[in-house]
């Protein structure tokens, strides 16, 4: 069922995107600084016009998207973690406590005096 979804949604996807990138080809001018668009925008050339192809800004665009929604995902998670992680150590040290008395069962059950036999 995997492999159909992603035949059936996975190649129309690439294809498309295929066309897109060999249609937009040519260099555009990527400019962070809106006053002076040929000029970087922190001094030392730091965010400085770059010249790419178009299909680049839109995949670039998509990469960092999906690593931003990843990011923001993990962090709204992280109480269901923190719930899980204490969850799991009241979990461990309940396990111990069995454990212990056990233990402690057995050793009375082997110190324990032989009950007394029954006159008949």
């Amino acid at each position: 069922m995997k492999r159909l979804f992603a035949l059936l949604f996975g190649l129309p996807a690439f294809v498309l995107l295929t066309a897109f990138a060999l249609a937009n080809r040519e260099r555009i001018m990527v400019s962070f600084n809106p006053i002076a668009p040929d000029q970087p925008l922190l001094p030392g050339g730091w965010l400085a016009p770059v010249a790419m192809p178009a299909w680049v800004l839109l995949f670039a665009g998509i990469f960092i998207g999906l690593i931003a929604g990843g990011v923001a995902a993990w962090i709204r998670q992280g109480k269901w973690r923190k719930k899980a992680r204490q969850r799991q150590f009241a979990l461990d040290q309940e396990q111990m406590e069995k454990r212990r008395l056990e233990r402690r069962l057995k050793e009375m059950e082997a110190t324990a005096l032989p009950a007394p036999a029954r006159k008949s």
